[in-house]
């Protein structure tokens, strides 16, 4: 359990009650958690707190209006749990596994998790480790948040997904231009018809921006290029 004291937590917003219906006092803690040893641990800025809920909680949740009944998401470089845990307390029918290569943040996800009483796993590793591959098996949806650029996130996300799978990368206002500047890339990685989309645009001012590709049948080179990509994109995992 998380000792740590923190200061007020923001009220939801009224879109909180919609989003996360029966689980919204979940949601509640998972927002104290966060304001609180979230914080003490390095993984939210102070500065973050005031806006917890539109700029992490609810953002995150957004991507559910994307994730399909019953399907299985792995949140790669999860962090804190974004976007992970909010899509898991918003969509309680998905199975999302938390994947996180850094052992303290791995420890905060366990922690987080078990209080909350939600049914997520965590898994310790990298995503383009073979461990991690075996462990989370082929997913349907592979989820990530500020971790890397395009090229190194369709890298790690490609191996992970069954055919047709899709890769969801919440993004900033530069999406189509990364669109444009790695498209040659993924598509030698397997990933097409990447495009962005809009999430959340009836509760969230600016509303979310996901950058959404699916992987072909056809990877041309997937398996050595994963291997030696893998190897280079270590240092710029967090």
């Amino acid at each position: 359990m998380f000792h740590v004291k923190h200061g007020p937590v923001p009220a939801a917003p009224e879109a909180a009650a919609e989003v996360f219906g029966d689980r919204l006092e979940t949601a509640e803690r998972y927002a104290a958690i966060l304001a609180g040893a979230g914080v003490e641990w390095g993984l939210l800025g102070p500065r973050e707190v005031d806006r917890i809920w539109d700029r992490h909680i609810l953002n995150s949740s957004a991507l559910g209006e994307l994730v399909a009944h019953g399907e299985r998401v792995g949140d790669i470089g999860s962090g804190a749990g974004l976007p992970g845990i909010p899509l898991a307390l918003a969509r309680p029918d998905v199975d999302v596994a938390l994947i996180e290569p850094l052992l303290r943040r791995s420890e905060f996800l366990r922690e987080a998790i078990t209080e909350l009483g939600i049914d997520v796993t965590v898994v310790r590793g990298r995503a383009e480790d073979t461990e991690v591959r075996q462990s989370v098996g082929e997913l349907d949806v592979v989820t990530s948040r500020a971790v890397a650029s395009l090229d190194k996130l369709t890298r790690w996300s490609m191996p992970l997904l069954r055919v047709d799978g899709r890769m969801l990368a919440l993004k900033g206002e530069r999406a189509e231009a990364e669109i444009d500047e790695h498209r040659r890339v993924m598509a030698s990685l397997g990933a097409v018809d990447a495009r962005v989309v809009k999430c959340g645009v009836n509760y969230l001012n600016p509303p979310v921006t996901v950058v959404a590709a699916r992987r072909s049948a056809e990877r041309p080179g997937s398996r050595s290029t994963g291997r030696a990509s893998g190897s280079r994109g270590r240092s710029g995992r967090r």
